[in-house]
């Protein structure tokens, strides 16, 4: 007698959302990835994290592309949590620059210091791209 298939587990749990590209949309992004991974059950520190780097890579869509919105998407698997941002693109891909004294450009040095990686993809559509970033956490754990 043949087994019957299983269902597929899928260990990966996803929510992704689109604002506009304006400055008022990096504060809503970031409540909105704080209040999923409430809702996922992660604790006090990852959800920080995360803000954080949601906080720079959608500021990066908004004031160093042409993008009229982007998509957020954070992705949770077993070992890793994967926030991208997929703007409409601009002239140049994102990099760390020499900053300075000043304040404005640190958001990739932070985003290097406290992910595990992170990078850019062009996305094949025209100068669009999909800028990502990397946290670990616990083995199977929640995050």
């Amino acid at each position: 007698m043949a087994q019957r298939p299983q269902p597929q587990t899928d260990p990966v749990r996803r929510f992704a959302f689109e604002l506009p590209a304006l400055t008022g949309s990096v504060a809503r992004a970031r409540r909105l990835a704080e209040e999923r991974l409430i809702l996922w059950g992660c604790g006090p520190d990852i959800r920080d994290t995360v803000a954080l780097v949601v906080s720079e890579l959608v500021t990066n869509a908004v004031v160093h592309t042409a993008s009229d919105r982007f998509i957020c998407e954070l992705r949770e698997g077993e070992d890793t949590l994967r926030i991208s941002v997929r703007d409409e693109g601009g002239p140049a891909g994102p990099r760390i620059r020499d900053c300075g004294e000043e304040e404005r450009g640190r958001g990739l040095l932070i985003v290097d210091a406290v992910c595990t990686a992170w990078g850019a993809d062009r996305t094949g559509h025209g100068t669009a791209q999909i800028v990502w970033a990397e946290l670990a956490h616990g083995m199977g754990e929640p995050c």
